[in-house]
């Protein structure tokens, strides 16, 4: 059955919103095409001189072998194709930056740059010899068979925590914003058991000693090798949808409850027959309780499809998908 063109959403509360028709970014190059921009690229300062850029895994065949990150129009990293983030270094105090990354397949084609993302470097802090202190009562849970999710007490420093840290044993994989004190870590595989630590950094470059580890155990399971997407925490719960009839065209209505995180969810993705067609952006801190929208899809009555929904959490990745539901125009959702 044809699917109608998206127009302008429709927009309640106090909504932003964005509409991306087509796929996630993640293309196959399979045809001789070069690999596809990387998706879900942020950026975070680590200190007054640093910025941490992480993006997923871009998928195709030829396999990427190595990412290139850009300052603006500079290439200032490349690292290899089973690496996923990187510091930028040697970056001025109090000043804004933009990034993007490019893929790099094994045929040697240069896919296209991903959408830029803006971090701003803290002010230095002069003669600071302090480290944080160390994060206390560290915890920890799988989160399915792919990821696990942290938390930890936040550290004190005499100037302030500018990030956080994230070390599987000796090995740093994860950083976020001095503001947060959870995040998710993805790509990891089922039925292995890790040891996780956090440590605080402030605008100076000093870092605190590491917290108590954190051990976790992923269950069995084959998953889809795409982090948070693979299992069954981080996602919105109780999601609803409904459709209704005004002026002669078809709204679909969603509602749901944010994920169970630490930090504020200002971003949400939604999917029609498992494609991405709108993207939600609050411009302001979202209002309290189920959250609600409502938008455009088309003047046919009777045609059948099925929506999810997912959030971006704070610290920048993409929780798992909120439970599939089936809506007809004209006609009662499935529950």
């Amino acid at each position: 059955m044809r699917r109608p063109l998206l127009r302008t959403a429709v927009v309640w509360g106090a909504l932003l919103t964005t509409v991306s028709c087509g796929t996630n970014g993640q293309g196959t190059g399979e045809d001789g095409r070069p690999p596809a921009a990387p998706a879900g690229v942020t950026a975070a300062a680590g200190s007054a001189t640093s910025v941490h850029v992480m993006w997923n895994r871009a998928s195709g065949k030829p396999e990427v072998t190595r990412y290139e990150v850009y300052r603006g129009a500079t290439k200032v990293k490349e690292v290899p194709g089973s690496e996923y983030m990187v510091d930028i270094t040697r970056l001025k105090p109090s000043t804004r930056y933009a990034f993007s990354v490019r893929a790099r397949d094994a045929d040697g084609r240069l896919g296209p740059p991903s959408e830029q993302v803006r971090a701003t470097t803290p002010t230095a802090a002069a003669a600071d010899g302090r480290a944080p202190s160390r994060p206390e009562r560290p915890r920890g849970k799988a989160v399915g068979s792919r990821a696990a999710q942290l938390s930890w007490a936040r550290s004190t420093d005499d100037l302030g925590v500018a990030s956080y840290d994230v070390y599987q044993g000796t090995t740093k994989i994860h950083s976020v914003g001095g503001a947060q004190t959870a995040t998710v870590v993805t790509g990891l595989r089922p039925g292995t058991r890790y040891s996780f630590t956090v440590r605080a950094r402030d605008a100076a470059d000093n870092v605190s000693p590491a917290s108590g580890a954190v051990r976790i155990t992923t269950p069995p399971g084959s998953g889809d090798g795409k982090g948070v997407d693979s299992g069954t925490g981080m996602a919105p719960t109780a999601f609803r949808a409904t459709t209704h009839r005004e002026d002669g065209a078809h709204y679909l209505d969603l509602s749901w409850t944010r994920p169970d995180v630490d930090g504020v969810i200002t971003e949400y993705q939604i999917q029609l027959d498992r494609k991405p067609v709108t993207s939600l952006v609050w411009g302001a801190t979202p209002p309290p309780g189920r959250a609600t929208y409502s938008f455009y899809v088309g003047r046919e009555a009777g045609l059948t499809q099925r929506v999810r929904i997912r959030a971006k959490l704070p610290d920048g990745t993409w929780g798992a998908f909120s439970k599939e539901r089936t809506v007809t125009t004209g006609r009662t959702a499935q529950p």
